[in-house]
């Protein structure tokens, strides 16, 4: 079996990787980082949750320690994959390199005093990283490593012509990497601008959600949305995040359900980074069990005790449903999805079903198992053949009666095994927000 310690990376790496308890590498590390190793450019495709972070990191950060004054720029549509970016590398670094991050919504002044102190690695947004540019507070001609994260992702969000001016600034002799979910056409030709004769890695389908992932979906009406998500809610054990289609739509359900006694808090764009940042750390940390959010949280986010994803609003573009289902069963994990589909969603699911299905008709029969509702307060759960794995396990308890108005929930038994600490957070989290909500 192959591990990281056949790759002859550098000793701090070993004990980092060893101390994170990563051991195994994941099919798109297997691919990646051996040719990222022997200095060749990369253009990788990968389903989301399956570990691009450390497949370029494990690279860039061997290059940077086998030479000297160089540096390497990473960039990621959002603050919050940069910020989850820096996290992993500062964890892999333990402190070896000096590392900086430049996103939008952060002290300006705070990010200049960092990069006088000459970090050896950049990770930012397009928009800022320009801005530093522009100012000539930072400097690229020694950037020899340059990662392109979420491709697809920053031209959705039209950071094309922000990406042709960075590029301007490096050096032509350089090593670079770009990975994106999808691999469309555009991004193909796109590639010929950035990369050198690159590898081209693919690992799986970017249009079809992981196996790992339970998917299943809610028709309801409008009237009888939050209601039916308060029942799915009383229903489910550990964190949940719930998407929806606006900001105002996020503060305000997130409002509802915590007035409902779910503690939830939400994201979205508008959000100060410092309050962006607490509300994930008080997400990550349990403080929380809910989130909601807009898909400013759709890439990048990567929690491992995320057991849940509803979709309380159907997601505008098709690929954005995979994004936001696979903010759960992340890394050979197991996770739910739950959509719910209202009268004037289904020309917005029936895109859906055509991304992950093409060419097959969408029928009732084709939907993910479907809870469809039968008469006021009463569903039926039907199985079909969508569903892409059969031995998974459900993560849902049943609320069994109410105590002082909350509801209570029967313990289940779980067969002992060895787990690692997203398996154990997991566990904790499903229990720290179960004594919350019984009040115990």
């Amino acid at each position: 079996m192959t591990t990281f310690t056949t790759f002859g990376l550098p000793s701090f790496l070993n004990e980092s990787l060893k101390r994170m308890q990563i051991t195994t590498p994941t099919p798109i590390q297997m691919k990646a980082i051996p040719q990222g190793l022997e200095g060749s450019d990369i253009l990788a495709s990968a389903q989301t949750g399956t570990g691009k972070t450390i497949a370029y990191l494990v690279p860039l950060l061997t290059h940077l320690s086998n030479t000297s004054g160089t540096t390497a720029l990473i960039l990621a549509p959002t603050r919050e994959l940069a910020s989850q970016i820096q996290a992993a590398a500062r964890a892999l670094l333990n402190n070896k390199f000096q590392v900086t991050l430049l996103i939008g919504g952060d002290s300006m002044f705070k990010q200049i005093n960092s990069l006088k102190r000459n970090p050896r690695l950049i990770i930012g947004t397009p928009g800022r990283i320009n801005d530093h540019l522009n100012r000539r507070t930072l400097r690229l001609h020694e950037t020899h490593f340059f990662v392109l994260d979420e491709m697809d992702r920053m031209l959705d969000m039209g950071f094309s012509e922000a990406l042709k001016k960075i590029v301007q600034y490096l050096p032509k002799e350089r090593q670079t990497f770009m990975f994106s979910a999808t691999m469309p056409e555009s991004i193909k030709k796109l590639s010929l601008s950035y990369l050198t004769n690159p590898q081209r890695i693919s690992m799986g389908s970017t249009t079809e959600p992981s196996i790992q992932i339970k998917q299943t979906t809610l028709k309801t009406s409008n009237a009888d949305k939050f209601p039916s998500l308060i029942k799915e809610l009383n229903e489910r054990e550990g964190s949940i995040i719930i998407f929806v289609k606006t900001k105002h739509g996020a503060d305000r359900l997130a409002a509802k359900l915590s007035g409902q006694n779910h503690f939830a808090s939400a994201i979205h764009g508008d959000l100060k980074q410092r309050k962006r940042e607490e509300v994930i750390r008080d997400f990550r940390n349990l403080k929380k069990r809910i989130m909601v959010a807009t898909d400013v949280a759709a890439r990048g986010l990567d929690i491992p005790h995320i057991m849940h994803v509803i979709n309380y609003d159907l997601p505008q573009c098709p690929e954005d449903y995979i994004h936001r289902i696979g903010r759960t069963g992340r890394a050979g994990m197991e996770g739910n999805a739950l959509s719910f589909i209202s009268p004037e969603d289904g020309h917005k699911w029936i895109r859906i079903h055509n991304l992950i299905h093409p060419g097959q008709p969408c029928t009732s029969s084709s939907e993910p198992k479907s809870r469809r509702k039968l008469k006021q307060g009463t569903f039926k759960k039907t199985e079909s053949s969508y569903n892409p794995s059969s031995k998974r396990k459900a993560h849902s308890s049943e609320a069994l009666k109410t105590t002082n108005g909350k509801p209570s929930f029967k313990k289940r038994s779980y067969k002992k095994h060895n787990v690692n600490k997203a398996d154990s957070k997991r566990s904790s989290a499903k229990q720290y927000h179960s004594e919350r909500r019984t009040g115990a």
